[in-house]
């Protein structure tokens, strides 16, 4: 299988566990916690009042990720090291696993801008005494893109920006001005592509201002985007088609990337889904994943049975062939999806 450059994007502070799942529990006393590490040596790392007393919370679920930030902002000494512990063990799974880029993203651990700049700048520390891979700053605003930048160890190779696009262009500014290497996503200034010809469009009009600011080549990761299979039947196909043309338009020198896994959100076996999907995105010419790699890399992709019953139903249900994924479905509930 040929080269698979993964933006692992676990840092998140979106990313969500299930309350009383595997990996967030509630304790006897009412206390919540994360749970992380290996079997043997299982860790815990608190979950605040401010989050237990949260909507997300009582509604059975937790965002792990800005648990640790908030944690390692404002927490007391103990919790401190924990939540830089817990970032620092999601770093190196990551990294083990086959990630090139380590995708962070703070936006959504607060409205305060100055507060979100104190958490991407901690981020960026905890994460890089842990690693050795360089950080993807993903973000909306230039300020936080900017501090994130400024905290990246420029010795450990370019950092990226993620993402720019029509609608952002000053993220171009902020790129060039830290020599950062860019996700260029196909978003309009106004609103999201729906089909193949949208998505090409944009690109054909962003691409010009990146080579003005002097973002060319192996420095542009392209993003089509992907949109959920649940929503649309065509939206797999749609995104396979657009790889395919935009590596024909811009050949090898660009990578091409995209948010993978949001094509199984709504699905049931969305591991199947996403492993098949990014299958196929390497083979209409993508190269790049913004993925989870623990559970989509080179190694797993390789092992692959491209001829078994589970295989040909989730690309069926990608490539608009099962519409609306019935036959997908109808498996997985008879148990025939051996993820």
């Amino acid at each position: 299988m040929k080269k698979f450059i993964i933006i692992g994007e676990n840092i998140h502070c979106t990313r969500v566990y299930k309350v009383g799942g595997q990996f967030a529990q509630t304790r006897p006393d009412g206390s919540g916690v994360i749970l992380y590490g290996e079997k043997g040596s299982v860790r815990e790392l608190p979950v605040p009042a401010v989050y237990r007393d949260g909507a997300d919370w009582q509604a059975g679920k937790v965002k792990h990720c800005a648990v640790a930030v908030w944690q390692g902002l404002y927490g007391d000494t103990a919790a401190r090291e924990t939540a830089a512990d817990y970032l620092k063990h999601l770093a190196v799974k990551q990294e083990k696993t086959g990630a090139a880029f380590l995708d962070v993203n703070v936006d959504e651990f607060s409205t305060d801008v100055d507060e979100r700049v104190r958490a991407i700048r901690w981020v960026a520390e905890v994460v890089q005494s842990a690693s050795g891979l360089p950080l993807s700053v993903d973000s909306s605003n230039p300020v936080i893109l900017r501090a994130g930048l400024a905290a990246c160890d420029r010795r450990r190779g370019h950092p990226m920006v993620n993402s720019v696009s029509l609608e952002r262009l000053e993220a171009m500014g902020v790129a060039a001005e830290f020599g950062a290497v860019v996700v260029a996503s196909a978003a309009g200034e106004k609103d999201l592509p729906c089909n193949t010809a949208q998505r090409l469009e944009n690109l054909n009009r962003l691409m010009p201002k990146l080579d003005a600011a002097g973002l060319r080549g192996e420095a542009i990761y392209i993003d089509p985007l992907v949109f959920p299979v649940a929503t649309d039947s065509e939206n797999g196909r749609s995104f396979l088609e657009a790889v395919q043309a935009l590596r024909g338009h811009y050949g090898p020198a660009v990578h091409i990337t995209g948010g993978l896994s949001n094509v199984s959100f709504g699905m049931p076996g969305r591991k199947l889904i996403n492993q098949v999907f990014t299958w196929l995105a390497l083979e209409a010419g993508g190269d790049s994943g913004i993925v989870d790699p623990v559970q989509i890399n080179s190694r797993i992709l390789e092992k692959l049975d491209t001829s078994s019953e589970a295989f040909k139903l989730a690309r069926a249900l990608l490539t608009g062939e099962d519409p609306f994924g019935g036959e997908y479905i109808a498996a997985f509930r008879e148990g025939k999806l051996n993820e």
